[in-house]
């Protein structure tokens, strides 16, 4: 009897945990770390049923064969930290040989995060070109009180973190569109730059593009450099709404006559809309406030919900 039930605590010991609903990043995933948990489960109740470990084998929580995977997390490198803005941060990370995440536009990747015992998972889209090689860059904005900023504060080059994915997307197809409208509020750009880079490195493309960025200062813009260029291109238009600039005086010439002080609010985007060089397809990236009140406004300026995607 001693033995069945020191090999029930064995089996106990191995059975999957839950997660906790912080280990959820909300983003829809498929598989979603419920999901995961579940297949995992079964094949522990199947193991179990047979009392038969070998079973579990398969089972493994983290890869080291460094590729992308939307059941397991992976260990990536870091290989530069630059700080764009007082609380916004681009990570670069290494990938084996000349690899690429092969991602398809907009998708993102789900970071684990330990924090004070606590297992937090986020999801975060790269913004890098999806086949860029040997590495792939992540915008990261830190919150003062933010439980995976307090983990994410705390790297540095050569550490470790752990990733799955990708998931989401949106099929996004060359020429589809006559306009893309993007709306755009902050780190909200992330999942707007794969999309714009492909339209802008593609010859036959010839989408027109008017993103519109809401940040809160000038100072505040992430990638001035990459924007403008982007800008420089015939069918790309972008805006800049600055909530708390009080003028524009003091901005770069080049900025004053594409930005907006005050908050993008129903008017403003009746009037970019209007603007639209042909009928706009809208993609939406912010806050989940900052989503709900696109669509309303969206849906007053007579765009239905088939010509909009959030992400």
């Amino acid at each position: 009897l001693q033995t069945m039930s020191g090999n029930e605590d064995d089996w106990l010991a191995l059975k999957p945990q839950e997660p906790s609903p912080s280990q959820c990043c909300g983003s829809g995933c498929k598989p979603c770390i419920y999901d995961v948990y579940q297949k995992e489960l079964a094949q522990w109740e199947r193991a179990k049923a047979k009392q038969d470990k070998s079973l579990l084998v398969e089972k493994k929580e983290q890869s080291n064969n460094s590729e992308l995977n939307p059941d397991t997390f992976t260990a990536f490198s870091i290989s530069s930290v630059e700080q764009l803005t007082e609380d916004t941060y681009q990570y670069k990370f290494e990938l084996p040989g000349n690899s690429s995440l092969r991602l398809s536009l907009g998708q993102h990747i789900v970071l684990r995060g330990v924090v004070n015992g606590l297992e937090v998972q986020r999801a975060y889209t790269p913004i890098s070109p999806g086949n860029a090689e040997g590495y792939f860059e992540v915008l990261m904005k830190c919150y003062e009180a933010g439980l995976m900023s307090q983990y994410i504060k705390t790297w540095k080059k050569g550490d470790m973190v752990f990733w799955r994915g990708p998931f989401g997307g949106f099929p996004y197809q060359p020429n589809k569109h006559g306009e893309l409208l993007m709306l755009a509020s902050g780190t909200g750009l992330a999942p707007m730059l794969p999309i714009l880079r492909s339209i802008t490195g593609d010859e036959d493309d010839e989408t027109f593009v008017t993103l519109v960025g809401c940040f809160r200062t000038f100072d505040k813009i992430y990638l001035k450099p990459l924007l403008q260029d982007l800008a420089r291109y015939w069918n790309i238009r972008i805006f800049y709404i600055l909530s708390q600039e009080m003028s524009l005086e003091k901005l770069p010439w080049s900025y004053q006559e594409n930005t907006y002080t005050g908050r993008l609010n129903e008017d403003l985007v009746k009037v970019i809309i209007n603007s639209c060089r042909r009928k706009p397809f809208v993609l939406i990236c912010g806050s989940s406030a900052f989503n709900e009140d696109m669509s309303r406004y969206l849906k007053a300026a007579g765009i239905e919900e088939n010509s909009c995607f959030v992400f």
